[in-house]
């Protein structure tokens, strides 16, 4: 099944609702967050968290990732980019680099593109050869699987956009002084290699998509949407996570709701963990 063609692009939110989800979504992962970091609640550390950005150039990763991270405290998420890798990365296994930003227990990172680079970009421009990237589907799958079952929650996002809508974000870019230093040669040729890139996103869909890990594509036409939806559904897979762990988080249908928590804004002390705190 094509899942491209399956995402409604026409889909909108009205600003005011979409500003009310928003608040009522992040006020609900600073919670969720603390009580991963064992600050709130019950005072336990709990799982890693690690949300994983892919999608099309212009396709809203960035402020996705902006409105994500915007509640928490910079002390308790590490957001990390990944481009090419650079000649000393290259010499070792391609999952290698990614190793030192993962988070630990009690700790969440954000990562702006990842390893599925192998089966996108360096499959589409030759980077890789058709063996390494074949191959890379299964070792990417054993990898997720691994940090699952090492107790980490891994959300996966690919941020969709159409032909149309990412043309006109590129020429809005060019336009602004200030924006300009995004668009790239290199994106503008990306775009010329739309169906190529298309074909391998789909096999990326199709084969590393698994119950550990399943893949979220997210309508991006709309940037209000992809914000919300984004945050909405960090929130469901921590909550869920936490559950299985009997974790009592209160009334689900309610967004406000964790339980007998204390206000995040009247916390107290942490609890006593390493002085390091975990990301």
């Amino acid at each position: 099944m094509n899942r491209l063609s399956q995402v409604d692009l026409s889909q909108r939110l009205h600003k005011r609702e979409a500003a009310e989800r928003l608040d009522a979504a992040l006020d609900r992962l600073l919670r969720l967050r603390l009580v991963l970091g064992g600050q709130v609640g019950e005072k336990r550390i709990g799982p890693p968290l690690c949300a994983v950005f892919e999608g099309w150039d212009a396709s809203g990763k960035g402020g996705a990732i902006k409105r994500l991270v915007r509640p928490l405290d910079p002390r308790h998420v590490r957001v990390a980019q990944f481009a090419a890798p650079t000649y000393d990365e290259k010499r070792h296994h391609f999952l290698w680099r990614f190793w030192p930003v993962l988070p630990g227990w009690g700790g969440m990172a954000v990562l702006d593109r990842s390893w599925y680079g192998r089966v996108l970009v360096e499959r589409v421009e030759g980077f890789a050869t058709e063996e390494q990237w074949s191959r890379a589907y299964g070792e990417i799958v054993e990898f997720e699987r691994t940090l699952v079952a090492e107790g980490m929650i891994m959300v996966k996002f690919w941020m969709h956009v159409s032909e149309e809508e990412q043309l006109r974000r590129f020429r809005d870019r060019a336009a602004d002084p200030l924006r300009a230093w995004k668009l790239t040669d290199e994106d503008w040729r990306n775009r010329d290699k739309r169906p190529q890139y298309e074909a391998a996103v789909e096999d990326m869909l199709t084969r590393t998509d698994h119950p550990k890990a399943p893949w979220h594509v997210v309508a991006g036409d709309d940037k209000r949407l992809a914000r919300v939806t984004v945050v909405e559904t960090v929130c469901a897979a921590v909550e869920a996570e936490l559950r299985v762990r009997g974790y009592d988080l209160g009334d689900p249908g309610d967004p406000g709701d964790l339980g007998d928590l204390a206000d995040p804004g009247d916390l107290g002390d942490p609890v006593d963990v390493p002085a390091r705190t975990p990301r």
